[in-house]
C-alpha cells in the first residue's frame, strides 16, 4: 500500500507471533512490545539527517557522524502507545515526548480526547506518533490532527499492527504522513478490533479488562 512500510524483519515477525498468542502472559506481552519497538524504531529513524563533529578517538582526531537538527519527538497515544514509547526511548533517550490522551467510544468508535501535552516547537522537529493498533484509525487521525494544529509538519506514524480499513482512512485524512507497521492484518471485526490481531493491546500490556 502506498505510504505504508511493512517492517518484515525475521525478529520482528517472530516476536509478533508470540505476542499474538492468547497464552502469552501480561509480563511477556509487555516485554515483547518493548523489544519489538526497538526493532521498529531502527526502521522509522533510518533516514534521519546526519552532520559531522570533530572528536578524538584513542588513536587520532576524526570527523564523526552525529544527528543533525533539533531532537525528535515521540508522541504516544495513551495508553497503549506507552508500550512502544518505552522501547523507543531506550533507542533515543534524548528524544522529547508528547502525550495524547484519547479513548474510543465503544458505541460510535470515535476518539475522545482527554489529555494533550507536547513540546512547544513541534514545527522544528520530526514527530513520530506511536500507537500499537491502526484499526479504525479514528484515534490516529485525531492525534495527527491535534499535532498539526500545534504546528507539526514532519510526522510519521508507527504501529505494531494495521488493518486495511484503518490504513485507507488514515492515508485519506493524512496522505503526507507515512505509516510504519510490523504487519497488515486481514480486516476489522464488528467491534472495530483487528483480525486476527493481538486483542486489546492496552489490556494485554497492563493486565486489565
Amino acid at each position: 500500500m502506498q505510504g505504508v512500510t511493512v517492517i518484515d524483519h525475521p525478529l520482528v515477525q517472530h516476536k509478533l507471533t508470540i505476542m499474538r498468542d492468547k497464552n502469552t502472559s501480561t509480563a511477556g506481552f509487555r516485554r515483547l512490545l518493548r523489544e519489538i519497538s526497538l526493532l521498529l524504531g531502527y526502521e522509522v529513524t533510518r533516514d534521519l539527517q546526519l552532520t559531522t563533529t570533530t572528536i578524538e578517538t584513542p588513536i587520532e582526531e576524526m570527523e564523526a557522524p552525529v544527528l543533525e537538527g533539533k531532537k525528535l519527538v515521540f508522541a504516544s497515544v495513551l495508553r497503549a502507545g506507552n508500550g512502544l514509547l518505552e522501547g523507543l526511548l531506550d533507542l533515543v533517550p534524548a528524544a522529547r515526548v508528547a502525550h495524547i490522551g484519547l479513548y474510543r467510544d465503544h458505541d460510535t468508535l470515535e476518539a475522545i480526547e482527554y489529555f494533550f501535552k507536547a513540546p512547544g516547537d513541534l514545527a522544528d522537529r520530526l514527530v513520530i506518533v506511536v500507537d500499537p493498533m491502526l484499526a479504525t484509525a479514528n484515534s490516529a487521525t485525531a492525534a495527527i490532527d491535534r499535532l498539526k494544529a500545534r504546528g507539526a509538519t514532519n510526522i510519521r506514524f508507527l504501529c505494531l499492527l494495521a488493518a486495511p480499513e484503518g490504513i485507507a482512512r488514515f492515508t485519506a485524512a493524512h496522505p503526507d504522513v507515512p505509516v510504519y507497521t510490523a504487519a497488515i492484518d486481514r480486516q476489522l471485526n464488528e467491534k472495530g478490533y483487528i483480525m486476527p490481531g493481538v486483542g486489546d493491546a492496552g489490556d494485554r500490556m497492563y493486565g486489565t479488562k
